[in-house]
């Protein structure tokens, strides 16, 4: 289908803004840019926003309940490994602890290229095991913890879900995953589609892999979840895609590979909709929907 409306009118008036491309930016440019970009998302309201640490990782813990033992979604933010921080993506977690009354814990963990691969994966299956810990001082039910994320948080939470089950880890009932980065040869049919012109764009996934990955990790696991050869006997699993994304196929692929391994897995294309589109909620019907079927397919999960 045609791009919708409302995301055309968004990409034409940062045509119009001008200014560099991503990757033209050093990373301190980039993260003030994306900082800016989500500033004046309206939040939803709740009873408690903490910020803590998860052994010396910093944590925003999301509750839309007092007093009372919750189910708990690991948060990991989107960002290309290098942009994105709690901020950002405060009023999307916030909402899902809303609209699926669970606790939302967000991780931020470590950004490159200050600290390429493994740190962000290392601070994220850290804040998992800690989560597990300490969930009876968190009021969270430890045999009901998801992990998700969006883009590179994606990436992080379909990684830590392999990390877990190959260390025997956490135990971990579910993993969403919206709009993942899973393949680091950013070779699928959709870059080329979409390479160009609808916000995020191959130069800026070259950008981000090179400052993650360099060419030493790339067809590491767990750094390029679609390299693992076995996806068998991991967490349920939520998939959303939109149309005009170059990392549409990738995240599709991934889906039909964890069903094929035998995954129960719930595979959903956003048509019209560009990368980035759960953090446009204010804006876009369809992501609001997204949101409300994300929380419906955690409650699944958590009551399953």
């Amino acid at each position: 289908m045609p791009l919708d409306p409302i995301v055309s009118a968004m990409l034409q008036q940062m045509e119009e803004l001008g200014g560099p491309a991503l990757n033209e930016m050093s990373p301190d440019e980039g993260r003030a840019m994306y900082l800016a970009m989500n500033a004046e998302t309206s939040k939803q309201e709740l009873p408690q926003v903490s910020d803590a640490a998860a052994d010396g990782i910093p944590i925003r813990i999301y509750r839309p309940e007092l007093d009372v033992v919750l189910p708990c979604l690991v948060y990991f933010h989107g960002g290309g490994w290098v942009i994105g921080d709690l901020e950002t993506h405060d009023a999307p977690c916030r909402l899902l602890a809303k609209q699926a009354n669970c606790a939302v814990i967000a991780v931020d963990y470590r950004r490159a290229p200050e600290h390429p691969f493994p740190a962000a994966l290392d601070d994220c299956y850290s804040a998992l095991q800690w989560v597990q810990s300490n969930s009876d001082s968190l009021l969270i039910d430890a045999g009901k913890i998801a992990v998700g994320g969006d883009s590179a948080g994606g990436n992080l939470a379909a990684c830590v879900c392999l990390k877990a089950r190959d260390d025997s880890g956490p135990g971990i009932v579910h993993q969403l995953l919206v709009y993942p980065a899973t393949d680091a040869s950013m070779k699928t049919k959709s870059y080329v589609e979409n390479g160009d012109g609808y916000m995020l764009t191959r130069d800026s996934m070259i950008w981000f892999w090179n400052h993650y990955v360099g060419e030493d990790h790339r067809d590491n696991p767990l750094a390029s979840p679609s390299k693992a050869e076995d996806l068998s006997r991991l967490p349920s699993a939520t998939v959303l895609t939109a149309e005009f994304d170059p990392l549409r196929d990738e995240g599709e692929v991934y889906a039909d590979r964890l069903q094929a391994a035998g995954v129960s897995t719930f595979l959903k294309r956003y048509d019209g909709l560009i990368h980035g589109f759960i953090s446009f909620t204010d804006a876009l019907p369809a992501a609001r929907d997204s949101v409300k079927l994300i929380s419906d397919k955690l409650q699944q999960a958590f009551n399953g």
